[in-house]
């Protein structure tokens, strides 16, 4: 018998919001709070974006936003019934369907998993409160214009209480900050990060000439000197990498190559970087287009519930667990995602496909 079944509805009351964020032991900078809002100061941070320019990075990161945007966040508390605990659903407090009324709710969850696979954690400021000192809607600082001074990183211990947005310094009850139980992805892996950037730099260098790869020799003559020979080079390069006709002399030959990409291994290192760029990423290979030699045929139920279990997972229940604290909700209140319909989604799309490969298979028979 599960665990937790569900219970009656009751009505949780939503007091009206108040416009001003209740007021703790600290005090904010005016400069901080002054900057949220103003979008030309936000940025994501230079080191995230060269990890996301990595294709595979990129396609896990997308993958998991596709499935944090599509669960809704539902609010219940505990009885115990029979002997066992289980779940009563409640009416949501409004924040729930839009916490941020500014943007959807799909926007604000990707680019709060965002942060927290990047960088380990994350940042709501609590624009509003109700009557009753709770929160009642929030705006996402990204993490990458956040520092804290009493913690630097790379493993965050907990809710910073010296934070800085953009240089100012900002009240920490008025923040939430999620905290990822993985660290990093910028933090735990610059080495493969960086590798797989190289990797690719080496794939753009050899596919930006159209002229393979050689060496120019002087055979005969005056030799050049070593500023001749430089500038001779640099114009040859310039001449190939623009597909324009390159002139040399009698005295001196141009001697291709044998190396190719599939001979540099270009091809290999960028389906091993892929891979190890899902391992950091905590995507199944196969999801990221690589290939294992271990997969066979996955269906639609099979590869969601992967990419949930060992992807999403993780970071929904850092985010769900979160937002259940007393600093946002009541005491025994909670929130969690609900994944009901993406993995039924699946299971539907199986069972769509199933007369198609019946079919396929009885034609084949005959």
């Amino acid at each position: 018998m599960a665990l937790f079944s569900k219970g009656a509805t009751k009505g949780a009351i939503s007091p009206p919001p108040a416009k001003a964020a209740a007021a703790g032991g600290y005090t904010s900078n005016a400069a901080g709070v002054n900057m949220i809002g103003q979008y030309y100061t936000y940025q994501e941070g230079e080191a995230r974006n060269r990890a996301i320019s990595v294709p595979a990075i990129s396609r896990s990161v997308n993958l998991f936003k596709s499935v944090i945007g599509t669960m809704p966040l539902r609010m219940y508390n505990e009885r115990w019934m029979d002997g066992r605990r289980e779940k009563v659903y409640l009416d949501p407090r409004s924040w729930l369907r839009r916490p941020d009324p500014t943007v959807p709710y799909q926007f604000l969850m990707a680019w709060t998993l965002d942060d927290l696979v990047m960088y380990g954690r994350a940042f709501w400021y609590i624009t509003s409160r109700t009557a009753d000192g709770y929160p009642a809607s929030f705006t996402r600082l990204p993490a990458g214009s956040i520092t804290t001074q009493d913690m630097v990183g790379p493993v965050w211990f907990a809710p910073s209480k010296e934070v800085f947005f953009n240089g100012g310094m900002l009240n920490p009850d008025d923040l939430v900050q999620f905290l990822s139980p993985a660290q990093g992805l910028i933090y735990s892996s610059p080495g493969a990060i960086e590798t797989a950037l190289k990797i690719e730099s080496a794939r753009n260098r050899n596919a930006s000439s159209s002229v393979p790869a050689g060496v120019l020799r002087q055979t005969s003559g005056e030799p050049m000197t070593a500023q001749e020979l430089g500038d001779l080079a640099a114009a040859f390069n310039q001449a190939r990498a623009t597909n324009q006709t390159a002139a040399l002399n009698e005295y001196v030959e141009y001697k291709e190559t044998s190396m190719t990409p599939d001979k540099m291994l270009l091809i290999d290192s960028a389906n091993y970087s892929a891979l190890e760029a899902a391992r950091i990423a905590n995507v199944p290979p196969y999801l990221v287009g690589v290939s294992t030699g271990s997969y066979s045929y996955q269906s639609s139920q099979q590869a969601r519930a992967d990419l949930y279990i060992f992807g999403v997972k993780l970071y929904a229940e850092a985010i769900a667990e979160t937002l259940s604290m007393n600093n946002v909700l009541p005491h025994g209140t909670y929130v969690e995602f609900d994944a009901t319909d993406y993995l039924m989604e699946g299971v539907i799309a199986d069972q769509a496909d199933e007369p198609v490969m019946e079919n396929t298979q009885e034609r084949l028979a005959n």
